[in-house]
């Protein structure tokens, strides 16, 4: 029995270490804006058997430090000493929603040694804290950006992500359940049990596991978006059964139906100010090198097919998928603009407010969580994409950076972001356990 366990641990050692020089070999060609924009470069593929592993190890932030805003923004924590924080919701009083949350128990996902390779990465992240299964309320009673207050809303949710108020229902997507629970206006927490809406995929496997919920203008209709069971269908194309994938759901009957599809992982969705079309920030998928495949943002078609599994930005095949599906290849939809490899961009929100000023109206806000299988890394970052005529108008520009030290570590990652009652920005980072909000700076 000790041979057997020595030989497995040797094994995982070899593999541990094979990744680790595959992540020396295999490098990005390419500069990370190349793959940016309405028409990113989408070079040849790069195969290994083990993926570059590059991951940022995740450190507090030192004491004082916090992120650099872009020239004429400033930067405050409008809380801190938060427990993984990791989506925004700005309700109509200006109290601020946070979920923080992580990922449920998957006794399914991962297993085997390439499972066992992704848990040390995700731990070296800072990403196997216990999920805390709550959402709680900042509450800024004076206006000075720095909350007064923080109570427990909501708990004993299971792993919880998106948050939606439609009238005074509060709409709480949980990892396996949409839930509805009733909100009076000031309420710093509810503790009546709330309603399941819909059950949403979920189980012992749950790869992709936040689920994001934005409601139409008028109120009748919710879209919730899934992300996939995979990479690209390696657990076979069953366990993505509702998965990959955008609904909608009719409020008042309770009826869902598919509303978009082929999107790896749909998480931030927004409704573009302009144009008043559904947005959604996509991950692609991993393991084709450092600079594919970049992740994107699009307007969401109804009845749009995006490409995953089979292909990728519109009919660019991907031939670790088998069996291939030349129909489904040619009915994919080529994604608005790209995001960047691996930059593992999550929150998305528009800015429709004054403050920052007219250069950032209508424009897209896009949170960048970071990097893992890209060397060197990608991501960290809080990003501006300018818009005109409801669509993208140019490259995109840093609004909040210095995530990472000048040692390639994380001092913090974010995730949702969300714009305020006043116009200010706010950012979820879910390694500082803060939530930033940026500004312009005093004058």
């Amino acid at each position: 029995m000790q041979r057997n366990t020595a030989n497995v641990l040797m094994v995982l050692g070899s593999l541990i270490a094979a990744s680790m020089l595959s992540s020396c070999a295999e490098q990005a060609q390419l500069q990370v804006d190349q793959g940016f924009g309405s028409r990113p470069t989408l070079p040849a593929e790069v195969h290994n058997a083990i993926p570059t592993v590059n991951i940022a190890p995740a450190k507090a932030w030192p004491q004082g430090a916090k992120p650099t805003p872009a020239d004429g923004m400033a930067v405050n924590a409008l809380a801190s000493g938060l427990d993984h924080p990791r989506w925004l919701y700005v309700l109509p009083n200006g109290d601020v929603l946070v979920a923080e949350t992580n990922a449920p128990p998957r006794p399914e996902d991962g297993s085997g040694v390439r499972g066992f390779v992704q848990k040390l990465v995700m731990k070296r992240a800072g990403a196997t804290v216990t999920s805390p299964n709550r959402i709680s309320l900042l509450r800024d009673a004076d206006g000075d950006g720095v909350a007064e207050t923080k109570t427990v809303f909501l708990s004993g949710l299971n792993s919880p992500f998106g948050m939606a108020l439609v009238g005074n229902d509060l709409y709480v997507a949980d990892t396996d359940a949409l839930l509805r629970f009733r909100y009076q206006p000031g309420a710093t927490s509810i503790t009546a049990k709330g309603e399941k809406v819909l059950a949403l995929p979920g189980g012992p496997l749950n790869h992709h596991w936040t689920k994001n919920v934005i409601a139409s203008k008028d109120g009748k209709k919710l879209y919730v978006s899934i992300g996939s069971n995979s990479n690209v269908a390696e657990n076979g194309i069953e366990a993505e059964e509702g998965r990959a994938a955008i609904i909608e759901v009719d409020i008042a009957s309770g009826k869902s139906r598919s509303y978009a599809t082929g999107l790896r992982n749909p998480v931030g969705m927004a409704w573009q100010p302009q144009s008043g079309g559904l947005w959604v920030a996509v991950n692609e998928r991993d393991e084709l090198g450092s600079d594919l495949v970049p992740d994107y943002m699009t307007a969401v078609k109804d009845g749009g097919f995006y490409g995953w599994p089979y292909s990728y930005y519109g009919g660019h095949v991907d031939k670790r998928v088998q069996p291939p599906r030349p129909d489904m290849v040619e009915k994919a939809i080529v994604p608005d603009y790209a995001l960047g490899p691996h930059t593992a961009s999550l929150g998305l929100a528009f800015y429709d407010a004054a403050l920052l000023g007219k250069d950032y109206a209508g424009g897209a806000i896009v949170g960048q969580h970071g990097s893992w299988n890209r060397k060197p890394h990608s991501g960290y970052k809080v990003i501006f994409v300018p818009f005109a005529d409801g669509k993208p108008s140019g490259p995109p520009r840093d609004l909040l950076t210095g995530f990472l030290s000048k040692d390639g570590e994380a001092y913090g990652r974010p995730v949702g972001v969300a714009v305020d009652r006043k116009g200010a920005v706010l950012v979820a980072d879910d390694v500082g356990n803060v939530v930033w909000r940026v500004t312009p700076a005093a004058r």
